[in-house]
């Protein structure tokens, strides 16, 4: 290999030890549910989180039949507590269950009526041979279940012998593995600590055996033949490998222990730097169920080989290669391409996923652990897949003619009505399964689509620790439905106007004000801002990259939801009695098509699509728009302008009229990019090019009293108008 290798290493022998997972845990143990990393020994099945509930929150969230908590661990079992709470729940039982085996359950307690909103304290006596305990929700009828701070304490020890190893104070189960490395043919001591966990009987050991392929590589240098009850004593090993790469041994320790006594561990040792290379990459790379907004991926394994790395770009095949000596977590970034998965496992679903893109992907067989990996870098497996444009159904809108009156209301019936969530649930719906995308070291990013920020969290992702909300881009204040939570309405939880944002930093900005273009900016954070706009209004501003998608979900729900229960959803005007205007329909159809739809928001309506079972129509179709009067939720033939230069000229405003001191140049929507004041007989009185500002601020005590011409350029075209100055 030609690799550079990154390697961590001593001028002094050199040896790790790390206990790896047989799905055990080692008493006591312990989760809180803090993130999604389950402990050893600990698997669940179809349970999701309560973000921002729990004893201590999160917690874990079991809301349908068959929703498990399995845990697995190692040795006799002291008291199990944890703390429950029903929410909603009504007729329904969840169990806690244990098992001596995993396949012959008992019951050790039936909640059937838990306490509903208050996290309570259980303690349950597990029985002494169990090895499992399983949390079960096996009957829902109605609710669900949380569930937080979980903890198995250890046994109470017995009179009889009980054997137990250690390696550096870590426990090494029964069946357990440890890593070791040495130079090669140099001599590198391994110490155990065999323990007596009984209280009165001596445990006598009758054997020590070291087997498996590399049995030469290791030797039996010192081991106890007894050991005292409540005593412990030294095991070394000696390893020397006779060549570089892998080399395997198995430690059994054979004793009068009553239900092992046969304690085996495999020893996997690295003679030298790295863990042998891989000598073949997987094969058969599929995509299936492909979809603007998801796809799977899977593969054949290799021979001989302990896992794979998968890299994935964007527009471009895959040229970077790991490097031996680090293990990547998912997220991690190689050069341009981003590791999607770092384990032993043939299959994977990429996030991040959007419309109309081709993603590259390259497979990498890898051996060892830690600085000891070692990556097959040469050929590896590789291959592509595009994601449809679009997963609109050909002729949806078929039905609809735009030259009717009812257009507006047979728009409305194509979308609603739609099934509906919880608002509560948009954390595992749209959060973990679309708007989140993996990052550094495992990590996942959130987007405030306001501002632009990136957020960076451990999952599961919590709103108040995070310090966001899911914003209604239709404000709850504006639904002439207001209140809808309570209990929730379908305008109220509908995902097609709810996006992520920052709560205080740019959700408070935007509080119930209409959106616009802010002249004078009073606050600001990262692409937003809020302030005054031309007519001396307070507005909102988000960034340029949400300004259409802000506009459609604003667009869609008044349609979607007007004359319901008899309602109107026009735009309101006036927004309440401290804001006395209302929402400008030219701010929201100029920036729609300003900032048409992005691959990005029509995976976004496809998967919504695939929940609630409809679509925002203006993400489909741009120019429904204008066939809309958004002001009154009437019909309204060529309801936009006409042309460009009539939506620029619609944009632009010059203020103050007439000017003294300082002039203000400003067309909504777009930025400006260059400038001319004429006089009335068309001669150059002023200019400046290369500006690309949004508002450009002008000296009125440079011109003279009288009537001027300015025109101004604009990335969508240019524009004219008088200007008096006094």
């Amino acid at each position: 290999m030609t690799i550079m290798k990154k390697v961590i290493y001593s001028i002094l022998l050199v040896f790790i030890f790390q206990l790896t997972s047989k799905a055990q845990a080692i008493l006591p143990s312990s989760w809180s549910f803090a993130n999604t990393n389950l402990p050893t020994g600990w698997i669940e099945s179809g349970t999701l989180f309560y973000s921002a509930s729990g004893n201590t929150p999160p917690a874990m969230k079991f809301d349908g039949t068959g929703d498990k908590l399995t845990i697995n661990f190692a040795s006799v079992p002291g008291n199990l507590t944890y703390y429950l709470t029903g929410n909603s729940f009504m007729g329904g039982t969840f169990l806690v269950e244990e098992s001596a085996n995993g396949t012959s359950w008992t019951t050790l307690r039936s909640h059937t009526a838990p306490a509903a909103g208050v996290y309570g304290l259980y303690t349950d006596v597990p029985n002494t041979l169990s090895r499992f305990i399983r949390f079960n929700y096996s009957n829902k009828v109605t609710g669900n279940i949380g569930l937080d701070d979980v903890s198995i304490a250890i046994g109470a020890a017995s009179s009889t012998q009980e054997i137990n190893i250690q390696q550096a104070s870590t426990t090494i189960i029964n069946g357990g593995n440890i890593f070791a490395s040495s130079p090669v043919n140099t001599n590198t001591p391994i110490t155990f600590s065999i323990q007596n966990l009984g209280t009165v009987s001596v445990l006598n050991i009758s054997s020590v055996i070291i087997s498996g392929v590399n049995a030469s590589d290791f030797s039996i240098t010192t081991a106890p033949t007894s050991v005292a009850a409540l005593g412990n004593s030294n095991l070394i090993i000696g390893f020397t490998p006779a060549a570089s790469g892998t080399r395997t041994g198995i430690l059994t320790i054979n004793s009068n222990d009553a239900d092992e006594a046969a304690y085996v561990v495999t020893i996997n040792g690295i003679g030298g730097l790295f863990a042998s290379e891989p000598v073949a990459q997987p094969t058969n790379l599929l995509f299936t169920n492909v979809k603007t907004y998801r796809f799977n991926a899977s593969y054949t394994a290799a021979s001989g080989t302990e896992g794979y790395i998968v890299l994935r770009k964007k527009g471009s095949p895959v040229t970077e290669v790991p490097v031996d000596g680090v293990s990547y977590l998912r997220g991690d970034a190689i050069g341009n391409s981003k590791v999607v998965l770092s384990a032993n496992l043939n299959s994977f679903i990429p996030n991040n996923i959007i419309a109309g893109t081709n993603y590259y992907f390259a497979v990498y067989s890898y051996n060892g652990s830690g600085i000891y990996r070692n990556y097959l870098t040469s050929s590896p497996l590789t291959g592509n897949v595009t994601t449809p444009a679009t997963m609109m159904t050909s002729g949806m809108y078929n039905s609809l003619n735009t030259a009717s009156t009812s257009f507006h209301t047979d728009l409305h019936n194509l979308i609603n009505p739609h099934t509906s969530f919880y608002y509560s649930s948009y954390t595992q719906n749209m959060i973990d399964l679309f708007e989140a995308r993996d990052t550094t070291g495992n990590q996942r990013v959130v987007t405030c689509v306001y501002s632009g920020e990136n957020n960076m969290y451990s999952q599961p992702f919590d709103w108040t620790t995070e310090g966001f909300s899911r914003e209604h881009s239709f404000c709850h204040n504006w639904m002439p439905s207001n209140p809808a939570d309570s209990p929730e309405l379908p305008e109220y939880n509908d995902f097609h106007h709810l996006f992520p944002t920052n709560q205080n930093n740019a959700n408070a900005l935007r509080s119930n004000f209409p959106l616009g273009i802010v002249v004078t900016a009073s606050a600001t954070y990262l692409g937003c801002k809020f302030g005054l706009d031309a007519n001396g209004n307070n507005v909102f501003e988000p960034r340029d990259e949400h300004k259409g998608d802000f506009a459609r979900a604003i667009m869609y729900m008044a349609v979607c939801y007007n004359g319901v229960s008899g309602l109107n959803w026009k735009l309101r005007d006036p927004i309440s009695s401290s804001i006395q205007y209302g929402q400008d329909q030219n701010v929201l159809k100029t920036w729609h098509f300003q900032d048409p739809p992005s691959n990005w928001e029509i995976a976004r309506n496809d998967y919504i699509d695939s929940l609630q079972g409809n679509r925002n129509p203006f993400i489909d179709s741009v120019n429904y728009v204008c066939f809309v009067n958004f002001s009154t939720m009437a019909y309204q033939l060529d309801g936009c302008f006409a042309s460009i230069e009539e939506q620029l000229d619609n944009a632009f405003a010059i203020y103050p009229v007439p000017s003294k001191d300082v002039i203000y140049l400003q067309v909504s929507g777009t930025t400006i990019t260059s400038y001319e004041v004429l006089d009335m007989q068309s001669r150059l009185v002023k200019s400046e090019n290369g500006i690309n500002n949004s508002v450009v601020i002008l000296n009125a005590t440079e011109l003279k009293s009288g009537t001027y011409l300015v025109k101004v350029s604009t990335q969508l075209g240019g524009v004219i108008r008088k200007m008096v100055v006094e």
